[in-house]
């Protein structure tokens, strides 16, 4: 039988919940209408009062907000909630540019705990549980987050956040640990090191691992659960939006990722024209937050590409599911016309024998043409076969390539560890176009 946190708002009937969905929403709307100059202004623009927002599918009357809003905002423009009120600041890694800023009342903290420790239970993790975090702790949320939810649950959390992984795996060992919350790239990384450490992950008490924070395939999966012999959950969260927690996969069916509706209404876009997209199309993800007080988003871009389905799941959970996320939109490369996101390539290096899941794509343009070189590594067995038995998979691999895409590129296979490992976030693509 299926755990709950919060079972009666886990398993809300769906009229239930739209209609909780519809007051919050409606009274989201009237605060940051009074509150937040920027949202007066664009509905305004947009001909639009709260007043007019009747139903859940007129959300779709109102304007996008998007991450250059929040950086043109910087740093408190968006607050809707005075600077007296708000306990705690986060802000995005952000690749470019000045961090996105998000601030969170006292309500706002206890929200995302609950979340967090529903997302938990979800997962199939219990009071009894010792929480190995490696999430990064500071004004990324991922650390924090999960640290919070696992301390309301009542389980042992363990703060190690990022770095040392030779002690990480030590403590591993010593601490009994049995959740391992950390990126999916650096999971693999741990398996690595342990390996070279002659640690074997199947004497270790872990039984759930609890990824996310970067785009994983379902083959990335299999391969986590094989070398660390655990249950791997896809989690997902943005800063934006909260943090971690905003939608997770249940440990029942791991197929699609439950969105807390209470707190968030979802859509899909066309990430083009911006129209709403039928249930079950993938496209970009739009979340409003219902709950927030400190930086409530109305129909913010989140550029993550999934799809979304209402079907009832065998968890019992009423929660709308996302898909796993296939990349993102703004991360999308366009090589000679087509549409490629890593996560597509890395799902054929994965289902090739002797090919590591370790690679970096790097995107050139010569003699005004795109060119993709997808470097990949090999075990050791196979990287001190003859050149020929080499060069073989290589040609296998790029014909898969363009088999699966209809894109050319070379293949250059290399050794094991050659390719730089992140304890945060791999580093996927090398775009040295000038655009």
């Amino acid at each position: 039988m299926p755990t709950y946190y919060n079972e009666e708002f886990e398993t809300l009937p769906r009229p239930v919940l739209e209609a909780l969905q519809l007051k919050r929403l409606q009274s989201v709307l009237e605060r940051v209408y009074a509150n937040v100059p920027f949202y007066k202004n664009s509905f305004d623009r947009a001909g639009i009062k709260p007043a007019d927002i009747k139903s859940l599918s007129d959300l779709q009357r109102l304007p996008f907000t998007t991450k250059q809003d929040m950086r043109d905002s910087y740093p408190y423009a968006l607050f809707a909630a005075p600077m007296e009120e708000i306990v705690r600041i986060h802000a995005s890694s952000g690749t470019t540019g000045k961090p996105t800023v998000v601030g969170y009342t006292h309500k706002d903290i206890e929200t995302w705990t609950d979340l967090m420790a529903r997302s938990f239970v979800t997962a199939g993790v219990h009071k009894g549980d010792i929480i190995h975090n490696a999430y990064g702790y500071g004004l990324f949320t991922g650390g924090l987050g999960a640290h919070y939810g696992a301390e309301r649950l009542g389980a042992s959390v363990i703060p190690i956040s990022g770095g040392n992984t030779k002690r990480q795996i030590m403590i591993m060992q010593d601490f009994g640990s049995t959740v391992l919350t950390c990126t999916p790239s650096y999971s693999l990384f741990m398996a690595e090191e342990a390996g070279g450490e002659g640690v074997d992950f199947k004497n270790l008490k872990l039984r759930v691992g609890i990824f996310g924070a970067e785009p994983w395939s379902e083959e990335i999966r299999k391969e986590i659960e094989a070398k660390l012999n655990l249950d791997a959950i896809d989690i997902y969260g943005l800063s934006e939006i909260m943090g971690p927690g905003v939608a997770i996969e249940c440990i029942e069916a791991k197929k699609g990722l439950h969105i807390w509706e209470d707190h968030f209404i979802p859509e899909i876009i066309d990430p083009e024209s911006g129209k709403r997209l039928p249930e079950g199309e993938k496209g970009e993800l739009v979340i409003t937050t219902i709950t927030k007080q400190g930086i409530p988003l109305i129909r913010y871009r989140t550029r993550d590409i999934t799809s979304l389905t209402y079907e009832t799941c065998k968890c019992g959970r009423t929660h709308a599911r996302i898909a796993r996320m296939s990349g993102r939109s703004d991360d999308m490369l366009i090589i000679r016309g087509v549409n490629v996101f890593p996560s597509q390539i890395e799902s054929i290096l994965v289902g090739i024998e002797g090919v590591e899941p370790h690679y970096l794509l790097i995107v050139d343009r010569k003699d005004n043409l795109d060119t993709l070189q997808v470097q990949v590594e090999v075990d050791e067995q196979l990287f001190s076969d003859e050149v020929k038995v080499l060069q073989v998979l290589a040609k296998r691999i790029e014909k898969e390539i363009k088999d699966m895409l209809g894109i050319t590129c070379t293949v250059k296979l290399v050794e094991p560890k050659t390719i730089k490992r992140s304890e945060g976030k791999a580093i996927r693509v090398v775009d040295n176009r000038k655009l």
